[in-house]
């Protein structure tokens, strides 16, 4: 069985080619600049196949080009890997925002078309452009292939009432739905899995707390296979510091703020997403390798803002430990998670007293992609790197509602 698997933005098209009788990536890629006027020769076409790489530029006015463009890397030319897209079994979209309704993976059909829709206000960025990846997809390949979505909220909607109830009227929760929902649900999924396999036993058996740190990032405590708890809330902005977002602060210093500063709430929505976090401690630096850069050169705000995220994420992680009363394993993703050996560095030396004490020379040798344990295997506590994969995450909740039909 062959999967496409698509990840949709305002701007761009992102898509893996999935082998699923060896879960192998056949070729991947990037449509970026979808809709937007290309500059010069600025490459928007990003094809890798067979460990190359190939760009190229081209004007690609609507997502329904993209899905064509894609059409023809995977068919057509001396670097394509298919005949025809009648070899794609069923092609698996990221969905963000799935609500109250959506607690699990699903084939798409109008009623759920219009359901994300509707959900669209909770996700004003990203439903919308998820939808119109879908939209694409079936202009060209027609309503025969399957197609689903999978949902970065549906993993965390596990959690129980007294975790993502916030203490405001009950009407909003009833009304509008304000509640925490949870993201990057796909990769805490993933990455605890793989730690379960890692530690040999079926994930009912462990309680883990995943770190997924990037740009963006959140934290989920994973509890016999089931998210309790986890840090981003109604909005990926809550949570601990991340490259441009303040992650939660004092409800009141949004209020203050926009009175004294006479803000809009989209002014003040503009701040707390984009000139926040890591970036305004700083001194403009949102890219940790920037970050590190600096820190390294003794800058003080680099070094505080560092401080700070370590600071916040050993935080969650106590918190959670309490939530789940234990913990079994840590596991460190995503860009930072599996790149910054400094802040994992940190964050573990917090955690003397859950007895956790790591290997710094694993540490710092590892890079991104590889899977390593930085503690012992018979230590009560165990810290993984472990590298996610959202795309092969989507391609297997796909195969698994396909196979069902």
């Amino acid at each position: 069985m062959k999967i496409l698997v698509i990840n949709c933005g305002s701007s761009s098209l992102k898509f893996q080619l999935i082998n699923m009788e060896d879960e192998s990536v056949i070729c991947k890629g990037a449509i970026e600049r979808i809709g937007l006027k290309i500059n010069g020769d600025e490459d928007n076409v990003i094809y890798k196949v067979n460990g190359e790489q190939y760009i190229s530029t081209k004007e690609i006015p609507t997502h329904t080009d993209a899905f064509n463009t894609v059409k023809d890397l995977l068919t057509s030319g001396e670097h394509k890997v298919i005949d025809s897209l009648d070899e794609v079994d069923a092609i698996g979209h990221r969905f963000v925002q799935g609500g109250d309704k959506y607690t699990k993976s699903t084939l798409i059909n109008d009623k759920v078309v219009a359901d994300v829709e509707e959900l669209s206000p909770l996700a004003p960025l990203h439903n919308p452009a998820n939808l119109q990846g879908y939209q694409a997809c079936l202009s060209v390949v027609g309503p025969d292939v399957p197609q689903v979505a999978v949902f970065d909220t549906a993993f965390h909607s596990t959690m129980p009432p007294m975790a993502y109830m916030y203490a405001l009227p009950y009407e909003y929760y009833e009304k509008f739905g304000i509640r925490r929902y949870g993201f990057h649900g796909t990769s805490h999924k993933f990455v605890s899995q793989r730690c379960a396999e890692f530690m040999g036993d079926k994930i009912d058996k462990f309680k883990i707390i995943t770190c997924h740190l990037g740009n963006g990032s959140s934290i989920a405590a994973v509890k016999y296979g089931k998210v309790i708890d986890t840090s981003m809330g109604f909005t990926p902005v809550d949570g601990f510091m991340m490259g441009t977002r303040s992650g939660g602060v004092d409800p009141s210093v949004v209020t203050f703020l926009q009175e004294k500063l006479d803000l809009s709430p989209k002014q003040i929505e503009e701040i707390l997403n984009k000139q926040s976090g890591v970036s305004a401690i700083s001194g403009g630096y949102s890219d940790d390798r920037d970050v590190t850069a600096n820190q390294n050169a003794g800058d003080e705000r680099a070094i505080l803002a560092h401080e700070m995220q370590a600071y916040q994420i050993a935080k969650y992680i106590g918190s959670y430990v309490a939530a789940m009363n234990g913990v079994d394993a840590i596991v460190f993703t995503g860009g930072i998670g599996e790149n910054g050996f400094w802040l994992r560095s940190k964050v573990c030396s917090y955690l003397g007293y859950l007895g956790v004490s790591i290997n710094e020379s694993v540490n710092q040798k590892t890079v991104k992609g590889a899977e390593a344990e930085l503690t012992n295997p018979n230590d009560k506590v165990r810290v993984f790197i472990l590298a996610t994969n959202e795309e092969l995450m989507i391609a297997r909740d796909t195969k698994e509602i396909v196979d069902s039909l």
